[in-house]
């Protein structure tokens, strides 16, 4: 199979796995704080991860650890937990809008600290895609009685993928995408534990149902969410543009809709409409002319 349609397969598969994560994130936070929900989603993760990519490690050069590190901490530590504290008071369909602001970061960050190239359509299916976005916002995914305060949360979870993307690409593309997420979570493993321990998880009841059910939760967040599309998302950043593999965000909304549309609200004709505006945009991102 060609690099072009390996990339739109991963970012279908993406946008399905990181589309139902908020939906699994507001379940986890039904019994768990936003620490412990971060937390347990990066030990899951980091057991799942080493069991089967564990000897993996020895795949990646010393002089690369600087860069898997960075890349750990601003592109999944932090944002596991500011995720969590975003959506103990924005609702999940709203969160998973806010991140169509990745591409806009991952381009900034790239022209300004990467000095990578982006060509005229993919800036222009770019802008495309965020007015989609937005459209989609407008038409009732934002609750007014949320704490937009809480919004800055997943905003600055974006600047944080929009660097993570950029370091991959110009750092790490030559490490096997399985080792490279075995490194990132291995990285970020420590902290989590010590964050755990001195956290109140241990006086939880886990008689609970609330508490065992939302730990369920995290550890299928962890397991598919984190281990599997983060590998999936090291290749596709292999392969497509960063641009192109920040697009993800754009589509990933078009999955938590669809949850609201199983979980019985509907969706209005402008919904749908913004729906396409994105993909299109999306497909645009992915275009490779020259800006003259």
């Amino acid at each position: 199979m060609n690099n072009y349609n390996q990339k739109w397969i991963l970012l279908a598969i993406l946008s399905i796995i990181w589309g139902s994560s908020f939906i699994l994130i507001k379940k986890g936070l039904i019994g768990l704080s936003p620490v412990h929900l971060g937390s347990l989603r990066i030990i899951f993760t980091t057991i799942v991860i080493l069991f089967f990519s564990f000897n993996s490690l020895i795949k990646i050069k010393k002089e690369k650890w600087k860069w898997i590190i960075i890349t750990a901490y601003v592109g999944t530590f932090f944002p596991v937990y500011l995720m969590g504290f975003g959506q103990t008071e924005i609702d999940s369909g709203f969160a998973s809008i806010l991140t169509t602001f990745t591409p806009i970061s991952t381009l900034l960050v790239g022209i300004f600290f990467f000095n990578l190239f982006f060509t005229k359509k993919q800036v222009i299916g770019l802008a495309i895609g965020l007015v989609g976005g937005f459209l989609l916002l407008y038409e009732g995914s934002l609750n007014i009685e949320s704490n937009i305060f809480f919004s800055t949360f997943i905003v600055l979870t974006t600047i944080g993928y929009g660097i993570s993307v950029n370091l991959i690409k110009t750092y790490l593309t030559d490490i096997p995408p399985s080792a490279l997420t075995a490194g990132i979570f291995l990285s970020v493993l420590p902290p989590a534990i010590i964050i755990l321990l001195f956290s109140d998880f241990n006086n939880l009841n886990f008689n609970d149902k609330n508490t065992i059910g939302s730990i369920i939760y995290v550890f299928i967040l962890g397991v598919f969410s984190s281990a599997i599309a983060q590998t999936l998302f090291n290749k596709f950043v292999k392969i497509a543009s960063p641009l192109f593999a920040s697009a993800v965000t754009y589509t990933m909304p078009l999955v938590a809709i669809l949850w609201a549309v199983l979980d019985g609200e509907e969706l209005t004709i402008k919904q749908y409409f913004a729906s396409l505006v994105i993909l299109f945009g999306v497909y645009l991102v992915n275009q490779k002319e020259r800006v003259t």
